[in-house]
This record gives structure tokens, sequence and C-alpha cells, in this order.
């Protein structure tokens, strides 16, 4: 279950990121969807060792370098998408970056507006 809602809510983060100019999906609440599934494995699968080689760069930025591997996950999910043929695409690096960012504080809030079912 608990699947289930980090994938609606990755899906309405990406929704939300769709009104950044240059990110746009084709389709409806299906396609996003599929992204979200994508994203949650590019997540949960490529961070991860993204995360561990740039950790020096992370340090040395004091967190900052995060907001850059957002806009590469981001950018890499439209990839995969597109090579899926999932209609999601984004344009710029600069899209990326800023729809990385919509996705990250979206998700972010809706998890803290969300019941801890663990408690």
């Amino acid at each position: 279950m608990r699947l289930v809602v980090r994938i609606l809510v990755n899906a309405f983060a990406l929704w939300a990121a769709t009104f950044v100019p240059g990110i746009s999906h084709g389709g409806g609440f299906g396609t996003l969807l599929l992204v979200a599934l994508v994203f949650g494995f590019v997540n949960a699968l490529i961070r991860p060792l993204l995360t561990l080689l740039s950790c020096p760069l992370i340090i040395l930025t004091l967190g900052l370098f995060t907001l850059i591997l957002n806009a590469l996950m981001l950018k890499l999910t439209a990839w995969i998408g597109g090579s899926l043929g999932i209609p999601f695409r984004v344009d710029t690096f600069l899209a990326a970056f800023l729809g990385g960012l919509v996705v990250s504080v979206v998700s972010t809030v809706v998890s803290w507006l969300l019941p801890d079912r663990r408690a």
C-alpha cells in the first residue's frame, strides 16, 4: 500500500512539474503514473550510485549539488520514458533543474500531509 501511495505522490509531483516551461507530457493521468514508475526506478537504483560517486561535490557545495542530481534524475527519467514510448519530455537542463526542484518540494509537502501508518 505504501508503494502505491508513493507512486501516486510522485505522479502528482511530476504533474506539478509540467507547469515548468520545457517539461511536458502527452496523455492523461495514466501517462503520469508510468512516468512516476520510471522515476521511482531511477531514484531507487541509479540515484544512490550517483550520490555516492558525487559525495565529495555534495560536501564541497554543502549539499547544493543534490539539486543537480535531481535535475539529472528528471532528465534521465524523460530519456528512459521516451525510449519506452512514454510521452514525457524535458527540453533543457534549466527546465530539468526547475522541474526537479518542483518535484522535490511538492513530494515533500504531500508526504508531510499524509498520515504516517508506521506510528
